[in-house]
Parts: structure tokens; sequence; C-alpha cells
């Protein structure tokens, strides 16, 4: 029930940003008289939203007059990463309640379970973060590479390198996708 009044208030949302941006837009492209009491009132309305967003523009260099196409996009982005942040909470809520009702082994498979999923998100953050240059004494990057290096070490003494190219993260990766599942149900 939650994840439907979330879904309502996006979708609200959504639609009050898209409604300041048609007004906004009509007042501009003159479609409504600039100089009536309508287009005042629009202007009165929703220049408190979109002046911060027109100001960010200017300060990055874009066209402020996008600023209601901009609020439109950022409402919608927000909105699903809302949406979905919300619906992996109410999965591991579940996961939790069907663990805990399964007793302390179902809770150590669950807690297996994330952390194994820890693992592999850091390996997928260490191999972005390879790709961009941000090595391993970044302090962004100390997390990762002590989460992974317990496995990328040992590999990396057996499979050769392929030119400029190491693949051994993709090898423990795959490996632990094989052998998680393996693991948890041994518990």
């Amino acid at each position: 029930m939650p994840l439907v009044i979330l879904r309502m208030a996006v979708l609200s949302a959504f639609v009050f940003a898209l409604v300041i941006a048609l007004a906004s837009w009509a007042v501009r492209r003159r479609h409504i008289s600039p100089f009536g009491r309508p287009a005042r009132t629009i202007r009165r309305l929703t220049d408190p939203i979109l002046e911060p967003i027109e100001r960010g523009l200017l300060q990055r260099g874009g066209n402020p007059q996008n600023a209601e196409w901009w609020l439109v996009g950022i409402v919608m982005i927000g909105g699903i990463l809302l949406i979905t942040a919300g619906q992996w909470a109410e999965t591991q809520w579940f996961r939790w309640q069907g663990a805990s009702a399964g007793g302390p082994r179902a809770v150590i498979r669950l807690v297996v379970y994330y952390a194994g999923q820890l693992v592999l998100f850091a390996l997928i953050v260490r191999v972005i973060g390879s790709w961009v240059g941000v090595g391993r004494y970044n302090r962004w990057m100390r997390l990762p590479y002590l989460l992974t290096d317990w496995i990328i070490g040992p590999l990396s003494r057996i499979i050769p390198p392929f030119g400029a190219i190491d693949i051994t993260p993709l090898i423990a990766w795959l490996l632990l996708q094989l052998l998680l599942p393996l693991l948890v149900r041994a518990i």
C-alpha cells in the first residue's frame, strides 16, 4: 500500500511540473499575452520554482529558457529513482520478514547473500574506477579494493593479462555468481 501512495505522489509531482512547464512555456512563447493578468499570475506562481533552475543553468553555461523542461526531466528521473528505491526497500523488508520467520539459519543465509552482493558491487565499482583512472589509493576506492582483493589477488597470479586488458575482475565476478548460490544453499 505505501508503494501505491508513493507512485501516486510521484505522478502528482510529475503532472504538477508538467503544468508549470506548459504554463511558463505558453507565457514565454506569447501564446498567453505576457502583459495580461493570467500571465502575471502564472509568472508569480512559477517563478519561485523555475528561478533556481534558471540560475543553475546560467552558472553551468546552459540556456535558462529551458528551465521548464529541466524541471520536468528532474521530477521524472527523480520520481523513477524514488519509486525504484521504494520497490527495493519493500523487497528487502519482505526478505527480512521471511528470513526472520525462517529462523536463525535463514537470517544467516540472507546475511551471506547480502555480503556476496556487496562484494559483487565492489567488483563493479573497482572496474569502473580503473576505467576512469581512479586507483587503489583514492579514498573512495579503498573499500572496493579492500572487499575484492581477497579474490582478485590469487586470480591475478593464475590468470595472465591479455595485453592491456585484465580479465581477472570478470573471472572473479563469474566465480562469485556461480559460488554464491551454492554457498547460500549449503548454509
